[in-house]
């Protein structure tokens, strides 16, 4: 049949049903040798701060860099490779086009992005790295945001993230609303420690999941560490719920249409009010 009764796109949907039912995706990155080339920069940058030569093998170089480095020095190579990053034209647009095809069906095509792309290193038995079970909009970040999180190596188990599946995340605001703080000092991770699903992600592959969920990391006891990128999108004209975090502060226009330029460019004509 040529004609169609519905606006739904067949191509989206088994993706939709996945993310529905999940909360995030795990999909190829679209563009392999330009993922290769953006972890080849951070090595740059990585080698450039040690004053080290450039490795053969960039997988055990990153996996072994806890050789290297100090925990009491890692924080300072975290935020030189931030801050080198994201000087570059490229850091915010390769990193998109990376997972482009699944960001553009699960959000939309116009997008807003985080300002910067994150840096996270978390070495084997780091308790300094570990990330505290949260919610982003928890944080006054918008509901309508998606994390693209990147893996620059292969991650499982304590060295990967876990999220909290759908089902049982509809259930964390009832259960802190009946403690007598609120939940202020629960130990989130504690209450659905058997619920949590470890994301195993491998180099090569994205992480698309919704932030609402709760998720978040513990001590990495793999003896390798773990280095990722994550980043912010959401569709462009979607409510913020903060002045702090907001188009034009926390995130900023990434992909445009023509329609929406002139639009926003318009000037109704005054004087025919009367």
């Amino acid at each position: 049949m040529v004609l169609i009764e519905s606006f739904d796109d067949p191509r989206e949907a088994e993706l939709a049903e996945a993310f529905m039912a999940d909360g995030y995706v795990i999909i190829d990155v679209d563009d392999r040798p330009r993922l290769d080339a953006y972890r080849h920069e951070i090595v740059k940058l990585v080698c450039r701060h040690l004053d080290c030569d450039l490795p053969a093998d960039e997988t055990a170089f990153l996996d072994s860099i806890h050789e290297r480095v100090a925990v009491v020095d890692v924080n300072a190579l975290r935020l030189f490779v931030f801050e080198q990053l994201n000087r570059t034209a490229w850091a915010r647009p390769s990193y998109l086009s990376l997972a482009r095809s699944a960001v553009d069906r699960i959000v939309g095509n116009e997008l807003a992005m985080q300002n910067k792309v994150n840096v996270s290193i978390q070495m084997p038995n780091d308790v300094t790295s570990v990330l505290p079970v949260h919610a982003d909009p928890w944080s006054a970040e918008t509901p309508y945001e998606v994390v693209e999180w990147l893996p620059l190596v292969d991650v499982y188990d304590t060295k990967a993230m876990f999220i909290l599946p759908p089902e049982h995340n509809r259930t964390v605001r009832a259960a802190m609303s009946d403690l007598p703080d609120g939940g202020k000092s629960l130990d989130l991770f504690k209450m659905y420690e058997d619920k949590f699903r470890w994301v195993s992600v491998a180099y090569g592959q994205v992480l698309v999941f919704s932030p609402l969920l709760l998720h978040g990391n513990v001590m990495n006891e793999v003896p390798e560490t773990r280095w990722s990128l994550n980043t912010r999108l959401t569709g462009l004209f979607t409510p913020y719920t903060s002045n702090e975090k907001c188009l034009g502060r926390f995130y900023w226009p990434a992909t445009v249409k023509i329609m929406s330029r002139i639009g926003m460019n318009f000037k109704a004509p005054t004087g025919f009010d009367g």
